[in-house]
């Protein structure tokens, strides 16, 4: 089974970006990926930060990317850039640590004014990690991703198309090795018209 990691770089707990992970993650597991999600907040930060690469903790983790035939890279944006976090855990990884993989960005803000974080901060440093192939991506508004007082998110309808649309994108980028026939874009997907990059 092709399996998926999504990688998350918020440093807060229950955070927007998270919640937007997991509707991806649930996305691709009715579709039949084998999904996972890391959440580097949740690593050794004291072994994260003196990139202690050979930490079982850390190794671990690298081991879950080395694996994954696709990778989720999921930032909020800080300072028009992606997270510290997110930057100390992709710098532990080798030089070409992505190599052969394909990878869907996805980023969140408070402003359009980040909307060009995924293009100018993140995928430059997703190509010099060796990734094949880095789709479209998105950003979302934070306004966008409702939380509910009983957990998880809710998504705006606009939003959870694109967000569709954009994982289903992500599986036809995957190399046509890794899919199964169970594993297309699922019926219904938002069309290509609605994708934002």
């Amino acid at each position: 089974m092709t399996s998926i990691l999504a990688v998350s770089g918020s440093p807060s707990v229950n955070s927007r970006t998270e919640l937007l992970v997991e509707h991806a993650v649930e996305r691709l597991s009715v579709t039949g990926f084998d999904a996972g999600h890391l959440k580097v907040r949740e690593l050794p930060a004291a072994e994260l930060l003196a990139g202690r690469a050979d930490s079982a903790a850390l190794r671990a983790a690298a081991e879950q990317v080395a694996a994954a035939d696709g990778l989720i890279v999921a930032t909020p944006v800080y300072k028009a850039s992606y997270t510290g976090l997110l930057k100390a855990f992709l710098d532990l990884l080798p030089q070409s640590g992505l190599a052969g993989k394909t990878v869907l960005p996805l980023a969140t803000g408070g402003s359009l004014a980040h909307v060009l974080t995924i293009d100018y901060a993140l995928r430059p440093v997703l190509s010099a990690l060796g990734a094949r192939h880095v789709v479209g991506g998105s950003f979302f508004l934070d306004s966008h991703v409702e939380r509910l007082p009983e957990g998880g998110a809710q998504l705006r309808p606009e939003a959870e198309l694109r967000l569709f649309d954009v994982v289903d994108e992500f599986i036809q980028s995957l190399p046509a090795r890794t899919l199964s026939p169970a594993q297309s874009p699922v019926p219904g997907a938002a069309t290509s018209a609605s994708r934002s990059h």
